[in-house]
């Protein structure tokens, strides 16, 4: 592979990663500490096991990522979803931000020429890129079942993370005149614009009201 191109791929996974991290985030932290707890039915998973689970993911997958096979020996995956009386929200929390750091730095320290390499996951080879691309949707599937977890409990008191309805042309014309303006960074995290659209045009309407 191209070095550029490897190194662009990184760079692009990297922030990806970050955006889906702080996406889930601003999910989670619209849900009460009652409510993370709390699974829908006796096969839905809380919001809590949904972020044990993928702790004890990222810490197998990533930890030695270039060196040992990706599920580590030491890995207990079924108690991943289970959540004692004991477990609280700070201590899932505090795991969750262990998780992502070791995600970052796995992809921090990876070179261009590491791209075509061989890891192992279960014994099965995958390249870096496949291995990358394997976690990123695996994360991103759990993640789409926090925010659509967290809107439920939160119900008509959600706070959009993505375009509000029926906005869609508004938004548009903001990202328009925004990229106009020069104001549209390269490689921005499209998660954030969303929420840039919906402060900015929240405060021009507080403007126009005073």
């Amino acid at each position: 592979m191209d070095d550029s191109l490897a190194k662009q791929y990184l760079e692009d996974a990297l922030s990806n990663f970050r955006a889906y991290k702080k996406l889930a985030e601003r999910g989670l932290e619209q849900a009460s500490d009652e409510e993370f707890f709390v699974s829908l039915d006796e096969e839905g998973n809380s919001l809590a096991v949904i972020v044990k689970h993928m702790v004890g993911n990222m810490l197998s997958r990533w930890t030695e990522f270039l060196t040992t096979d990706g599920e580590k020996p030491d890995r207990n995956r079924d108690l991943e979803f289970v959540i004692t009386p004991q477990t609280t929200r700070a201590e899932l929390i505090t795991e969750w931000e262990r998780g992502w750091n070791c995600v970052f730095n796995a992809i921090e320290s990876l070179q261009p020429e590491d791209l075509m390499k061989t890891v192992l996951i279960r014994g099965e080879a995958h390249t870096v890129v496949n291995a990358i691309n394997r976690q990123m949707t695996h994360y991103g599937y759990h993640i789409g079942q926090i925010v659509f977890l967290a809107k439920h409990f939160k119900s008509t008191g959600w706070k959009s993370l993505s375009i509000p309805r029926n906005r869609s042309g508004e938004f548009n014309a903001y990202l328009a005149e925004k990229t106009v303006e020069g104001a549209t960074a390269v490689g921005q995290n499209r998660f954030d614009a969303p929420q840039d659209f919906i402060r900015d045009t929240a405060e021009a309407k507080d403007v126009r009201g005073s």
